[in-house]
């Protein structure tokens, strides 16, 4: 085989977690770990939801032989250098998970590259890209003809973790410690309300049954100390919100003012965690997709104590969130927008195109979350019900491998 390239253009956080990773994974397992025949290397363009650490997760992956930050990304696409003046070999791939769908179109082109696209919902450049891996084949319906044999049929790469194998929660003892999964985003413009208000809804609970235990884990691009800043009433003023009145770090668990303890998982991925929780409270994002993979029974919440507090929409709704100046008029218009013209929200949703796992959208107290919680604890086959769906709105598994082996087709 001739050595190639593979070149990976990502983004944002949900993308470098539950779109490169299997997809780099994938690849290795289809091509092998000889580096001086295969080489990955991601490169990263700027995104509005972005954290500033996608590099450092990425260069994480054993699988991937070099990265470059989003801040170096537009001397590349303009130029076609790299921050340190990567070489490159003959034959290769662009593979796109994330950004703009022009992106692979202009360096594929520079470097003289195969291209393949993965698109959800929408693919374009049908002229210029070689091969698109789609999530469904409604993404191909208004394709012309002529450009059907690029599509291939590959599935939902936020389904990997559903290979995962979970034994359903109703084979557990009845005596068993229910398990709590607290999941309130990676970013401020949700942890500000998500974090005081998942855990004044853990004390809530833990008031009612004390035997149950609650954990947060933490995403990759979140640490403790800037957690504890959400949960500290003196930098975070949403915690009056909910009548929180703070946590502090005592041993790896946040201690609330009640005494209730919550510990700080760090593992990354944390699927054989999330797949023991009877439930887990969440926010919107990739997250929600991933434990609808697992089959863990969720409730999706969505606060908005504030209108113009809740700035983590996706697209456009979200870049005028967050302009500077006027960012807080187009957030208060948009979530009252969204709170009266909501629709499906959860991926799990999405899937299934009905709501099989409660959304919450509100101005949500803790008390009544902690209520529909006890009352799906206390009646199990509410619970067992709503998994059924969830394994049933999944689909297969297997779009990396499916992905990876177009990309082995382009280097032939």
């Amino acid at each position: 085989m001739t050595p190639v390239d593979i070149l990976i253009l990502s983004n944002g956080p949900g993308e470098v977690t539950t779109w490169v990773r299997p997809v780099v994974k994938a690849l290795r397992e289809l091509l092998g770990n000889d580096r001086t025949q295969v080489r990955i290397s991601v490169i990263l363009s700027p995104c509005p939801h972005a954290s500033g650490k996608e590099a450092s997760i990425a260069k994480s992956y054993s699988e991937v032989d070099r990265v470059q930050s989003p801040e170096f990304f537009w001397q590349f696409l303009i130029w076609g250098k790299t921050s340190q003046n990567w070489d490159w070999r003959n034959q290769g791939v662009v593979v796109f998970l994330g950004g703009d769908q022009i992106f692979p179109v202009i360096i594929g082109k520079k470097l003289g590259y195969k291209t393949v696209v993965y698109a959800e919902w929408e693919a374009r450049w049908h002229n210029f890209i070689d091969k698109f891996a789609i999530m469904k084949a409604e993404v191909v319906k208004n394709v012309s003809p002529k450009y059907a044999d690029k599509f291939t049929v590959v599935g939902d790469l936020m389904l990997e973790a559903a290979a995962v194998d979970i034994k359903p929660q109703s084979e557990n003892p009845q005596s068993k410690i229910d398990i709590i999964g607290l999941l309130p985003g990676s970013k401020s413009a949700k942890l500000t309300q998500g974090v005081p208000l998942t855990l004044a809804i853990a004390e809530y609970i833990h008031k009612k049954r004390p035997q149950t235990k609650f954990f947060i884990p933490l995403a990759p691009t979140l640490d403790i100390p800037t957690l504890l800043t959400f949960a500290d009433p003196k930098t975070n003023s949403f915690t009056k919100a909910f009548n929180f009145q703070g946590a502090s770090l005592i041993d790896n668990n946040l201690v609330t003012a009640t005494g209730l303890k919550v510990e700080l998982k760090q593992e990354n991925p944390a699927y054989h965690l999330l797949s023991q929780c009877s439930i887990c409270l969440t926010t919107i994002g990739a997250n929600t997709a991933e434990l609808g993979a697992l089959g863990v029974p969720m409730l999706v919440l969505l606060p908005m104590q504030q209108l113009d507090a809740m700035r983590s929409w996706d697209g456009l709704p979200g870049l005028l969130a967050n302009l500077p100046g006027l960012g807080s008029s187009f957030a208060k218009l948009i979530n009252w927008w969204m709170a009266k013209r909501k629709g499906l929200l959860a991926w799990p949703n999405i899937w299934a195109q009905e709501e099989i796992v409660p959304e919450l959208l509100g101005k949500l107290q803790p008390q009544e979350v902690g209520e529909m919680v006890l009352d799906l604890l206390e009646n199990p086959e509410k619970l067992e019900n709503m998994r059924d769906k969830l394994r049933s709105a999944r689909g297969e598994s297997g779009a990396a491998q499916k992905l990876a082996a177009l990309v082995k087709e382009e280097l032939l």
